[in-house]
């Protein structure tokens, strides 16, 4: 059975056709630009594959309350000419398919969670850090939802004692992603962070800011794995450093059999860059059971 799979990103769309055993058979790249230029494009690639279902992993915000009108739209992004878009409706439409919905880094978790390194495990999180920060929110086998979706890059953060940086988010300064996205990195520090490799004093701060959320995050939600994605960590120094912050910060309080094994507690992404694709698939075929 073949699914249509849409990994819908503010720069670029991934369309894939998958399986409902996690096979990838084909995928293209399409740049984000109006959706009159590149809904014709993704829907041209989608239709030249008999889909039983159609998966979308979508930038945000979004709506994903089947009961509300404005169910499977884009709705208040920075993306201007995607503001208020029907994208699952456009896409229902013209190629006459059940369409799973959810947000990009829900589709991550549920990729892991499906075929990666939280498979088996009820209670998980995907945290991607790159340009933005997002995470997804696997709770009791099930992606968490609430009155939107968990906006987890926008937590406040308590600042390192020897930064300065007022913060990159035009909305709260020093919320996580203002302190700790790729562009925090570049702004601070006046260089992109794949130029700061070997400067330890960029690598150190940056897991004092995950670290800090990353105990949040564990105070709330007690994932039992949680998971790091995104170019951000792509810096192979930061890791264990992640690990000693947030064992420091922890300060014991919570002890646990998952906390006592940190380095399977919190841990690198496992799909090679395709859990979003992937969890896309595994919408679809959600979709279908409905």
């Amino acid at each position: 059975m073949k699914i249509g799979a849409l990994e819908a990103g503010g720069t670029k769309m991934v369309c894939a056709i998958g399986t409902d055993r996690g096979e990838i058979l084909d995928r293209i790249e399409i740049k984000t630009e109006t959706p009159e230029v590149t809904m014709a494009k993704i829907i041209d690639y989608f239709r030249q594959f008999d889909i039983a279902a159609l998966g979308v992993g979508c930038f945000g915000p979004i709506d994903i309350h089947k009961e509300s009108e404005t169910y499977g739209y884009i709705t208040a992004t920075t993306k201007l000419a995607w503001v208020n878009y029907n994208i699952v409706g456009t896409l229902e439409e013209a190629l006459g398919v059940k369409v799973g919905f959810d947000t990009d880094v829900n589709g991550s978790a549920l990729g892991e969670a499906t075929w990666g390194i939280t498979q088996g495990i009820q209670n998980s999180m995907y945290i991607t850090i790159g340009t933005g920060i997002g995470a997804g929110v696997i709770s009791e086998g099930r992606l968490l939802h609430g009155m939107l979706h968990p906006e987890t890059g926008h937590i406040q953060m308590k600042q390192h004692p020897k930064d300065i940086f007022t913060g990159w988010c035009p909305y709260h300064g020093t919320c996580f992603e203002g302190m700790a996205a790729g562009p925090a990195i570049e702004k601070r520090w006046g260089k992109k962070a794949v130029e700061l490799s070997d400067t330890m004093e960029v690598w150190e701060m940056e897991a004092y800011y995950i670290a800090q959320a990353l105990v949040s995050y564990t105070m709330i939600l007690s994932p039992e794995r949680i998971v790091l994605g995104g170019g951000v960590m792509k810096q192979t120094q930061l890791l264990p450093l992640v690990h000693a912050e947030f064992k420091r910060q922890m300060a014991g309080y919570i002890q646990t059999k998952e906390i006592a094994k940190i380095e399977d507690f919190i841990v690198l992404a496992s799909l090679q860059d395709d859990q979003g694709i992937l969890g896309a698939v595994q919408l679809g075929v959600e979709a279908l059971a409905v």
